[in-house]
């Protein structure tokens, strides 16, 4: 990987970032994934009394075919065991995708009685854009915060995900905040030029490997 390839990923994950902060909620919406520190971020919120629930969502994805539970099921145990108590854990066990996440979320709010206003939505740092995206066309009545783990590119690769990994990750997210608002799937999103040429070396440098 050379400087030019790091350089790239410094841009798209700057873009895909929202860094807003995050006030006071009625509960805490956790996306799925293989990052396990988005669940202990959303303890975090909670533990500072800035949800009075968490919704933990997530099948197994193809990162966590092997895992013995759901991702939902594993994030909400890391939630019990860092004391979090059951009555305050909601569990969606079945979605594989971001609009699943949004969809069946909401359906198991609605059969525990509770239509939120407002929802603290906790997702992986380069996914905070097309998360935003997606909830202003498929939960557009509910103000949706949005947030992730605070880190910076550097520091999130630091640990079991190799960059490259990360950066095919983000090349594919780009591509769907591109393509999806001409699906009907989320809001159109400014880009940079920037932000496209960016996008454009890496995919000519062989990190497609996620793109639809």
């Amino acid at each position: 990987m050379n400087p030019k390839h790091l350089e790239s990923a410094e841009t798209l994950w700057a873009y895909h970032r929202l860094g807003w902060p995050v006030t006071m909620a009625e509960g805490i919406l956790v996306f799925g994934s293989n990052d396990l520190r988005v669940a202990e971020h959303a303890v975090d919120l909670f533990q500072a009394g800035l949800g009075r629930w968490i919704l933990f969502s997530g099948a197994r994805g193809r990162m966590t075919q092997e895992w013995p539970q759901t991702e939902a099921a594993t994030m909400a145990a890391l939630a019990r065991a860092r004391g979090v108590p059951d009555a305050c854990l909601l569990l969606e066990e079945r979605a594989t995708h971001t609009g699943d996440n949004i969809r069946l979320s909401r359906g198991v709010l609605a059969a525990a009685g509770r239509t939120p206003n407002r929802v603290i939505v906790v997702q992986k740092p380069y996914m905070e854009r097309r998360t935003r995206a997606a909830l202003d066309v498929q939960w557009p009545e509910a103000e949706c915060q949005v947030t992730s783990p605070p880190c910076d590119f550097a520091s999130y690769c630091a640990g079991d995900l190799p960059p490259y990994l990360v950066i095919e990750a983000m090349v594919g997210d780009f591509q769907r905040i591109v393509d999806y608002p001409g699906l009907g799937f989320a809001s159109v999103q400014a880009v940079p030029p920037a932000v496209i040429a960016a996008f454009q070396y890496l995919c000519c440098e062989g990190f497609g490997g996620q793109l639809r």
